[in-house]
């Protein structure tokens, strides 16, 4: 059964890519921590036990694992990712690159010794957004550290993708070994009503039994019915026809549709705010019916037009 998780990208950061207005909260760092602790509380008290961050969420990682040693719950689970530098450094506005990436065997040291400090509770240990550019598939004195982390840790080793070559992606890493053992244990995969591309092989990935985690299930808002994306109408009107059947808001419909159509390990909320949360975890009260799940899975747009359209969405 597909548990929702609790992703900290809009939690760690003042600014994330976005559709939604974002401009009249307080983004002073202690606000920032003090909405995070209260939206991690209430995720725990209504069950969310996956908590997935990285060092570019800004305060991200650092906020989790202070909310971790603090509350000490024993059955949380963590997730990390190492290979993106934050660099907007809480510069509201910033007109570069909030984030570098970097998957050098460098980076993975510097990053692990701070990272590891969130075990025991931590799981899952994945690549940031791997890509063929950045070498990493390729790159064996990393691949090699990964697996000393791997034995020596017990971690799942994971890798997380973005853009129109998930699928390429995901297939080249199901094919790295290191001593006849399988590297990549865990696959992190923007998935939802407008970009499907990845379903067949992450269904594979889960029939082998390694963990799935969906990412950016709401499309960084897209799944809101918003005049700028017209050719989404289709999907937007079955959409709202289920939102009011199942008497829930919309996200918690494209939650649902993760759920039901791919059944992975975990799909994250993205929620900033515990309003945002409730709305979200509604997804649990409900269920698609087969019909339903099959006009969702025919209205996706071709990833080549989803991915080029993110790639111009604002931080906000």
């Amino acid at each position: 059964m597909t548990q929702i998780g609790l992703g900290l990208a809009a939690l760690g950061r003042p600014e994330y890519i976005n559709i939604r207005d974002n401009n009249a909260i307080d983004k002073s760092k202690i606000a920032f921590k003090n909405n995070t602790f209260s939206v991690l509380n209430e995720a725990y008290k209504l069950g969310v036990r996956y908590f997935d961050t990285a060092p570019s969420y800004g305060k991200g990682e650092a906020f989790l694992r202070e909310w971790d040693m603090e509350t000490n719950h024993p059955d949380v689970v963590l997730g990390t990712k190492w290979g993106y530098t934050y660099v907007a450094n809480w510069e509201l506005g910033f007109s570069g690159q909030h984030e570098v990436k970097e998957h050098s065997l460098k980076k993975l040291l510097e990053q692990w010794q701070v990272s590891k400090k969130m075990l025991p509770k931590l799981k899952y240990y994945q690549v940031h957004s791997a890509t063929f550019e950045s070498g990493i598939l390729e790159n064996q004195n990393v691949l090699n550290q990964l697996f000393e982390i791997k034995k020596e840790t017990g971690l799942q080793i994971g890798i997380s993708t973005s853009g129109a070559n998930q699928k390429e992606i995901l297939e080249a890493a199901l094919k790295i070994s290191i001593k006849n053992e399988m590297l990549f244990d865990c696959f992190q995969v923007t998935y939802n009503v407008f970009e499907q591309s990845t379903f067949s092989v992450l269904q594979h990935i889960l029939q082998s039994g390694k963990s799935v985690i969906i990412k950016e299930a709401l499309a960084n808002g897209r799944v809101f019915q918003n005049e700028n994306f017209q050719h989404y109408n289709e999907s937007y009107n079955l959409l709202k026809q289920l939102s009011e059947k199942y008497k829930v808001n919309v996200d918690a419909v494209a939650l649902r549709f993760v759920m039901d159509s791919l059944k992975p390990t975990f799909v994250l909320s993205g929620a900033s705010t515990i309003k945002q949360l409730k709305q979200n975890l509604k997804a649990n009260n409900f269920v698609l019916s087969d019909s339903e799940i099959e006009n969702l899975q025919k209205t996706p747009i071709s990833n080549e037009i989803y991915w080029k359209e993110r790639s111009k969405l604002a931080w906000n």
